[in-house]
């Protein structure tokens, strides 16, 4: 790989990585307009570590339920490295970036989310057990504490437990 490329890889993230403050400050419009700027540069030929990290963000700028679940399935989808070529659901040009694979039992995770927001309780379950399945890629530090203590959370829900410890703030509601 050439300086050049390397540099341009980069600046892809760092564009990402600039719609996510964004995102996190609450201007969730300016950061779905530049996340889809780049989406539109990079969605076909894109790495797919840049399109899975864009994917899953923007998922998290969207609205409507529905819209977040398109856009997790497209960060589940770059992240398996199939692109638009694929044929029996084998990868087309696209290989798993290395670093992809402990995003998967968040990536997960969050389609487990979406779908009990879509009152899908069994797509919920499924992407749930995958979830917990994809836990031994995770490290013992905050991010796979993190995960693994979402997972736990999202399993009891959808068991109908009420949720444990404290809640942050007293007008939080189950």
């Amino acid at each position: 790989m050439t300086e050049q490329q390397e540099a341009s890889e980069d600046a892809v993230m760092t564009r990402i990585g600039q719609a996510v403050i964004l995102l996190h400050a609450g201007d969730r419009e300016e950061a779905r307009n530049r996340l889809g700027e780049i989406w539109t540069e990079i969605a076909e030929d894109g790495d797919s570590l840049h399109r899975c990290t864009l994917a899953h963000y923007m998922a998290d700028a969207q609205d409507d339920p529905a819209d977040e679940l398109a856009w997790d399935l497209r960060a589940l989808t770059a992240a398996d490295g199939v692109g638009p070529g694929s044929r029996d659901g084998l990868p087309a040009q696209h290989e798993p970036h290395p670093a992809v694979r402990v995003f998967y039992p968040s990536l997960h995770l969050n389609l487990a989310a979406d779908y009990v927001k879509l009152q899908r309780p069994e797509a919920a379950r499924l992407h749930l057990a995958r979830a917990r399945a994809a836990t031994g890629a995770l490290s013992d530090d905050g991010y796979g504490n993190g995960v693994r203590a979402a997972i736990a959370r999202l399993e009891r829900r959808l068991a109908g437990e009420p949720p444990r410890g404290p809640r942050p703030f007293p007008e939080q509601h189950p």
